[in-house]
């Protein structure tokens, strides 16, 4: 039996990587998996259950058995819609630092590769290429400017009514790249083989397409 089809996007926050890889993902006809959402999820759940997000212990419990549920353009947790909850900075801060924590990694890794089914998968995260899906036949390290990063996500945040500066996210961006380059399992890194694709200068249809041809390319090969 041939090995499911799968498609590695990794790079650091606010690169579009989760934009592009649902856009591939869905050119393609394939599951999609935000592997960012599983930690944002894990970190929400602890704070709404008033757990501290260093109780190692208590939060890989929680990931371990995060009552989840992924619909067409909405995630439950504990059959409560938590689409837009997850994407509140505040959580994200929590999912960079709960993502540290091994024993929560180990919790999530098998719930992650359980999403690679036919007819393939587009997965985007810190370490689908490097951990996750080690023999995916593509991989591609998405990556942008951290000032052009905390643009983006400034405008988002403006967009949604919440107040704060270009400079407060920034710094948060640069604080949130440490984290993730130098946690001591699975750190932010582009493998050998991965495609260096740099966005700072590009638009998201472009990228798209780099990743579609490249998919293209590696089935052909």
């Amino acid at each position: 039996m041939r090995p499911v089809p799968v498609i590695a996007i990794d790079g650091p926050s606010a690169s579009g990587k989760g934009t592009v890889a649902a856009r591939v993902a869905a050119a393609l006809g394939w599951h999609y998996l935000d592997s960012g959402a599983l930690y944002r999820l894990t970190a929400l759940a602890a704070i709404q259950h008033g757990v501290p997000l260093d109780d190692e212990s208590a939060i890989a419990a929680i990931a371990a058995s995060l009552d989840v549920a992924f619909l067409e353009g909405m995630i439950l947790l504990e059959g409560d819609d938590a689409t837009e909850l997850i994407r509140a900075e505040v959580i994200g801060e929590g999912a960079s630092k709960v993502a540290v924590l091994p024993t929560v990694r180990t919790a999530l890794l098998q719930r992650q590769r359980d999403f690679a089914r036919e007819p393939g998968l587009v997965a985007d995260g810190r370490d689908m290429g490097s951990v996750v899906f080690p023999g995916a036949q593509l991989k591609i390290f998405l990556t942008a400017s951290a000032e052009e990063r905390a643009n983006r996500r400034y405008k988002q945040l403006i967009a949604k009514g919440e107040e704060t500066t270009i400079s407060q996210i920034l710094l948060d961006i640069e604080q949130r790249d440490a984290r993730d380059r130098t946690r001591p399992i699975a750190p932010l890194q582009q493998t050998a083989d991965a495609l260096l694709l740099d966005t700072t200068e590009m638009s998201v249809e472009k990228a798209v397409q780099v990743v579609l041809d490249g998919w293209r390319e590696a089935s052909l090969g």
